[in-house]
This record gives structure tokens, C-alpha cells and sequence, in this order.
């Protein structure tokens, strides 16, 4: 039961691989001066490019946390979530409103999937 990690910094791994199941670290989106929608769709685009590097895609994600910066942002945030998960691949999700690391921030989504 190896355990592989990818990207590897002091502070965390941008990947970790263990029994077929991979771990994504917290994503964030490219530029913090847009809107929750930019955000969420750039934040996903990250997901995309890190699940494939890792060997999966979003039909494999097995549970996602998303934080919100502020609820008000929920229902922006979940149109652009929909649109983005394949229809009968929804996973289990649990979305929270939380102090970002960054000011400009306003979401960020931790990753669970399963290797294709």
C-alpha cells in the first residue's frame, strides 16, 4: 500500500494517490479580482487539469467540500457547480462558509476521487 505524492512542498502535496483513491489539496481560482463566478470556474479548471494529471476526471470525483466566503455567493457558486458535473456523476459534497486565507478570495473546493 503505497502512498504517492505529486507536486510535494514543504507545507503539502498538490496530489496524493493511495489504494486508487486520490486526494486533491485545497484549490483556489487564478485571479482573486473577479467575481464568484470566474472564481468558481477557474477553481474547477484547476480540479480538471489536477484530476487528469492524477489519472481521473469529474465522473470519478467520489466527495468535493467547497467553502464559500459568504453564503450570498451559494446560489452563483452552485450554477456554475452544475453546469460543471456530469449529469449522474454528482458527488457527495458538503459546502461551508469560511474565512478564506486571502481577502479576495471567495471559494475553494477540497477534492476526493477515485482513479479511472
Amino acid at each position: 500500500m503505497s502512498i504517492e505524492r505529486i507536486e510535494t512542498g514543504s507545507r503539502m502535496s498538490r496530489i496524493v494517490k493511495h489504494n486508487g483513491t486520490i486526494y486533491l489539496c485545497g484549490q483556489v481560482c487564478k485571479d482573486a479580482e473577479q467575481g464568484i463566478i470566474e472564481q468558481t470556474s477557474s477553481m474547477l479548471e484547476k480540479v480538471d487539469a489536477l484530476l487528469a494529471q492524477a489519472g481521473s476526471d469529474r465522473e470519478h470525483i467520489l466527495s468535493a467540500t467547497i467553502y464559500v466566503k459568504d453564503m450570498q455567493y451559494f446560489a452563483e457558486m452552485n450554477a456554475v457547480w452544475d453546469a460543471w458535473v456530469p449529469e449522474g456523476h454528482a458527488p457527495a459534497r458538503a459546502c461551508v462558509a469560511a474565512k478564506m486565507a486571502r481577502e479576495a478570495l471567495l471559494v475553494e473546493i477540497s477534492v476526493v476521487a477515485a482513479e479511472k
